[in-house]
């Protein structure tokens, strides 16, 4: 839960001078991440934004990383999700300093929107300790992707705030963020396999970088064929087309 100790107020953060100290706190271990699936589904996950999103309307950017640290009180340790994604933020520009390399909340003034568990053993605890610490720090979506079934339940789980505890979701629509999540079968980088995917609100994924540009060379090179048939027919009426 978030304690006393959280600098927030009303009118905002309180000034530089007193902000809590972070000197005492672990803000990375230097431990490898644990294996080869995870860490290309975080990669597919926040890339992906970082490449064809703008962000939903009125947002004044976002935040999008993995494998850090979410720190809700200087008094308690932090809790790391697989992903996060947070609006309206902005990384500091001095970024190396130890008081903004991890996603302090007196530091950014608000939790992330969502957060993703991509569950590879039962040593997480998905579905107790984490989804208790995620609504006491209000966060509004929290997604489980459980792609080998460890948990026996469904591959993905989706829930969303209300008052103080997580409901499930019906739907696959994340209407505060204006952006979707569903499953995908395909290759990403080579590999095939089921993909959890950001998607648009009529289900149509959000393509990676290399598929947007892939997209982009398939639409020019459709306009050139189009253009060279035009030119076919107008030479056929004895036209010579403009170059």
């Amino acid at each position: 839960m978030m304690s006393e100790s959280i600098i927030l107020t009303d009118a905002g953060l309180l000034p530089e001078d007193l902000l809590p100290d972070v000197s005492h706190l672990v803000t990375e271990d230097d431990e490898p991440l644990d294996n080869l699936p995870s860490e290309k589904q975080q990669r597919l996950l926040t890339e992906t934004l970082y490449s064809s999103w703008k962000g939903p309307s009125n947002a004044q950017g976002f935040l999008v990383a993995a494998n850090v640290g979410l720190f809700p009180s200087n008094k308690q340790p932090p809790i790391v999700p697989d992903v996060f994604l947070s609006l309206d933020v902005q990384v500091a520009e001095n970024w190396w300093e130890r008081r903004h390399r991890s996603y302090f909340f007196w530091d950014f003034g608000k939790p992330p929107e969502a957060v993703i568990e991509i569950v590879s053993n039962r040593e997480g605890n998905e579905t107790g300790r984490k989804i208790l610490e995620y609504a006491r720090m209000r966060v509004i979506y929290y997604i489980i992707f459980d792609p080998t079934r460890q948990l026996a339940g469904e591959v993905l789980q989706m829930y969303e705030l209300r008052g103080r505890q997580y409901i499930p979701m019906s739907e696959q629509w994340l209407a505060e963020i204006e952006l979707g999540l569903c499953l995908w079968e395909g290759a990403y980088e080579g590999k095939r396999d089921v993909w959890l995917r950001w998607c648009d609100a009529t289900g149509n994924v959000i393509p990676t970088g290399a598929e947007r540009a892939e997209q982009e060379r398939e639409a020019k090179e459709a306009a050139l064929q189009r253009a060279e048939r035009l030119a076919e027919q107008l030479r056929a009426l004895g036209v010579e087309p403009e170059v």
